[in-house]
């Protein structure tokens, strides 16, 4: 498929059919996803694929106090996602139904691979994710392709030394993200719903838009 329709088709999927993802599709999904650019070609993002029933099973069980609190906050009013109800329905049947996704991956990276720049600027540092996250949006981008789905959450990095004892997760390592792939049981997006350029593009200054 044309690269510009898997980026406008790739939205999060969170309903998933029970058809099997072979090994082939990952191995696939993985051959390319690992030429995502990175600093110094280090190549920290190692990815664990999850099968094992039980092991599911376990990380939804980590996942849902969290989801939980967060899907409270929303109901009560406490918490203003931007959402609309629909999406956030879905949200919430994700969560209840994690565990039967057929293939959920642990996104896993080296700490001595990342250099992050931002650490002592009074602010939350989030350049050491420039070395993980664009070979993760490959992955999506190379399941599309062969049109499986998936949903990437960041919840469960909060249960991180649970679940590098579960995993088995050297020391060295950290979880930068979680990953459900599976073919989706209600197809892919026709439509996503983005800014406009004219909001998002800028030139040579934060106050010119680019593009009127």
């Amino acid at each position: 498929m044309e690269l510009s329709e898997a980026m406008r088709t790739t939205g999060t999927c969170r309903y998933y059919s029970d058809q099997h993802v072979s090994d082939e599709v990952l191995h696939a999904a993985f051959d390319n996803a690992r030429f995502g650019p990175q600093g110094g070609n280090r190549q920290p993002v190692r990815w664990i694929v999850v099968r094992d029933e039980a092991k599911k099973q376990r990380l939804a069980e980590l996942y849902m106090p969290y989801w939980s609190a967060y899907y409270d906050m929303i109901l009560e009013g406490t918490k203003n996602v931007g959402a609309v109800p629909a999406t956030v329905a879905s949200a919430n049947y994700f969560a209840h139904h994690l565990a039967e996704v057929p293939v959920l991956m642990v996104v896993c990276a080296e700490i001595d691979g990342l250099h992050p720049t931002d650490h002592e600027l009074d602010r939350l540092s989030v350049v050491g994710g420039a070395s993980i996250y664009p070979t993760v949006q490959n992955l999506t981008l190379a399941l599309r392709e062969q049109g499986v789905a998936s949903a990437i959450t960041t919840l469960l990095c909060a249960e991180e030394p649970a679940v590098k004892e579960l995993l088995n997760i050297p020391d060295g390592f950290i979880t930068a993200a979680h990953m459900a792939v599976g073919y989706p049981a209600k197809g892919f997006p026709r439509k996503l719903t983005r800014s406009p350029v004219e909001d998002i593009a800028f030139l040579d200054s934060f106050d010119t838009p680019m593009f009127a």
